[in-house]
């Protein structure tokens, strides 16, 4: 009994997003069917990929592994945040914290290169279509994927091990609905000013890098389009691109709000509302941006629609 009481001293105090009152009852509820929606349409983008000929391409390849990172992503946080909700608990283990940092840095970090190497593909494409398959080839674009997986997982597992080798306040109380490094900070009980500015290198290196890739992709697709003589051609490739550059710009603006601002200027219920966005709103939009205006996918989808009802 006493290692019982021990552990859940331990444990840690998630405040959450929502109290009881009927307003937030009726916001809960949203954000429950948004992540249903979310894990339907990234589980649909993800089989559509995988069982159409026609989508077996270094372009939808790279785009099935967004969407298995959006899925993991919001599998990580809203469960957990249901249950303590619908249970009335707030509690979390050190063990569960640590899964949630590691899990967010990595699926975080890997879809930071995955983007950028969504914009290579994307410049190849336009910029060099002849040449196309040989710079991109099946074994390259295995080789993104994985050096994405492995640098989300290396820079996760840096910043969760060190996160929580700090000695934390009595209270325990994290004023969040999820267990987030910059969060977590407010709790330390000694000075984190070397792990503060190690969080931020690696934000530069994990963030500013592969946007500086982005931007240099897109700046020469940009110049390629300006140069087309077909209309045709220049609306067929600025579409394409439009819908990658939404995902960055949605993805890249949150994060670098929660990770790349001084702690000075960090607001508790500002950090609650950015973070809902790129964990449960910008999951849930991916594959609908990516679905809505695009033809191969919206022909695949009518494709498996036939076969179920052939079924």
């Amino acid at each position: 009994m006493e290692n019982s009481t021990d552990s859940t001293a331990m444990n840690f105090i998630l405040l959450g997003l929502f109290d009881y009152t009927k307003t937030h009852r009726v916001l809960f509820s949203l954000v429950f069917m948004t992540f249903i929606t979310s894990l339907v349409g990234n589980i649909l983008m993800i089989l559509l990929i995988h069982t159409d000929p026609r989508l077996h391409t270094p372009m939808y390849f790279l785009l099935s592994q967004l969407s298995l990172m959006d899925l993991m992503l919001v599998s990580t946080i809203i469960p957990k945040m249901a249950a303590n909700y619908l249970l009335n608990s707030r509690s979390i283990s050190p063990a569960g914290c640590f899964s949630q940092i590691f899990l967010l840095l990595t699926l975080g970090g890997g879809e930071c290169f995955l983007l950028s190497a969504m914009s290579y593909d994307r410049y190849v494409a336009i910029c060099h279509p002849l040449c196309y398959h040989v710079l991109m080839s099946h074994k390259l674009c295995s080789q993104l994927v994985a050096g994405s997986w492995l640098l989300g997982e290396i820079d996760g597992l840096m910043q969760a091990s060190a996160a929580l080798s700090f000695p934390y306040c009595h209270s325990r109380e994290i004023d969040h609905f999820f267990c987030e490094a910059p969060s977590l900070m407010r709790l330390v009980c000694a000075d984190t000013t070397v792990f503060e500015f190690f969080m931020y290198i690696c934000c530069i290196l994990m963030l500013l890098i592969p946007l500086s890739l982005i931007v240099a992709s897109y700046s020469l697709i940009l110049a390629a389009v300006l140069r087309m003589h077909s209309a045709a051609a220049r609306k067929k490739a600025l579409t394409t691109c439009s819908s990658h550059l939404v995902v960055v710009a949605m993805f890249y603006g949150t994060l670098m709000v929660i990770y790349m601002r001084p702690r000075s200027y960090h607001s508790v219920g500002h950090s609650k509302v950015v973070s809902a966005f790129y964990t449960i709103f910008t999951p849930v939009l991916n594959p609908l941006i990516y679905s809505v205006r695009n033809k191969d996918v919206k022909g695949a989808f009518r494709n498996w629609l036939g076969k179920t009802h052939a079924m």
